[in-house]
């Protein structure tokens, strides 16, 4: 690097050089500096978080969620009448349009009202179970331009309801993020436990969510050493879930916490990447009818992760 020459500095020019060196400083004491930033890397991340927003403002994405209604054993009535157990919003929706019957074993079984307009996965519906999300893809029920499924949480079944039509949708400002930080790209070493072990999840509403931990994450990030317990729906699932919590939730991040997906390492491998420019805000955020799990205790990082997804909005 070529070094120009010393001069002597007039006046003015020496007051502005302390200034600035002051300013550093205070800037220095009050945060760290970013570190650079490659142009593919930072070109994937904004892949990623454009690939976020078009999925959140999607026609049928978590925006358009309207309705969230847990099913009582029996007949459950459902149509846009307000008298019914599962209530659909939309100008075109019968007053009745259909039962679903919860049985003893868990089984709904689809009886549709006399309107011919209701579908199941796009055919025209008729007498038939449905599968919830339990088992993988639910059956998808029509009317109109509204949507609604059955989903299974901690042994309760309930109605999910969707309409691309929802304010939530329509008035949406957009996702905040904080800027692409490569410090926060970490590697980390999983130490299995020797057996994954099943917990029961509190969540944001409805019942608590069975999961299984099948080890502990741990890590150095500024300096400090931290862990986190990932969650996998089954032993089979191949991308670790983190809910964890940092010193900026509830102020500049989601009080309930954030999400983190994670490739599990290859068998036999303990090595892996952390990625919190990669942290988005739960479901729960954007809508009241989620049943996100909350952090447990041991996820609570006491440091502040500036990386990932900002939330500064409410329900």
């Amino acid at each position: 690097m070529k070094v120009e020459p010393s001069r002597p500095v007039s006046r003015p020019a020496a007051i502005t050089v302390i200034a600035v060196l002051a300013l550093t400083i205070l800037s220095a004491g009050c945060g760290r500096t970013r570190s650079a930033v490659d142009p593919a890397y930072r070109a994937a991340i904004e892949k990623w978080r454009a690939e976020r927003l078009a999925s959140l403002t999607s026609d049928y994405g978590w925006l358009s969620v309207v309705g969230l209604v847990w099913l009582h054993p029996g007949e459950n009535r459902f149509g846009s009448d307000p008298a019914n157990d599962v209530v659909l919003p939309g100008r075109a929706t019968p007053p009745f349009a259909g039962t679903l019957e919860l049985r003893a074993n868990g089984t709904v079984v689809l009886h549709p009202g006399p309107d011919r307009e209701l579908t199941v996965n796009g055919a025209p519906a008729g007498e038939q179970v449905l599968h919830s999300d339990y088992v993988g893809k639910p059956d998808l029920l029509g009317l109109g331009p509204i949507r609604f499924y059955v989903i299974e949480r901690g042994g309760k079944v309930a109605v999910r309801v969707k309409d691309p039509h929802s304010a939530r949708r329509t008035n949406f400002g957009g996702l905040h993020y904080f800027p692409v930080d490569p410090a926060y790209r970490v590697e980390a070493t999983f130490e299995p436990y020797p057996q994954p072990h099943e917990v029961a999840v509190a969540t944001v509403q409805g019942p608590k969510q069975r999961m299984f931990v099948p080890g502990v994450v741990r890590f150095t990030l500024g300096g400090q050493a931290l862990a986190l317990e990932p969650f996998v729906s089954s032993p089979e699932d191949r991308s670790f879930f983190f809910v964890f919590r940092d010193a900026t939730s509830g102020t500049e991040t989601y009080g309930a916490g954030r999400f983190l997906d994670v490739a599990i390492p290859a068998d036999g491998l303990r090595k892996l990447v952390v990625d919190f420019n990669l942290a988005y805000t739960p479901p729960c955020a954007f809508t009241p009818y989620a049943t996100c799990p909350l952090p447990p205790a041991q996820n609570e990082i006491p440091i502040r992760i500036e990386a990932g997804e900002k939330f500064s909005g409410s329900h």
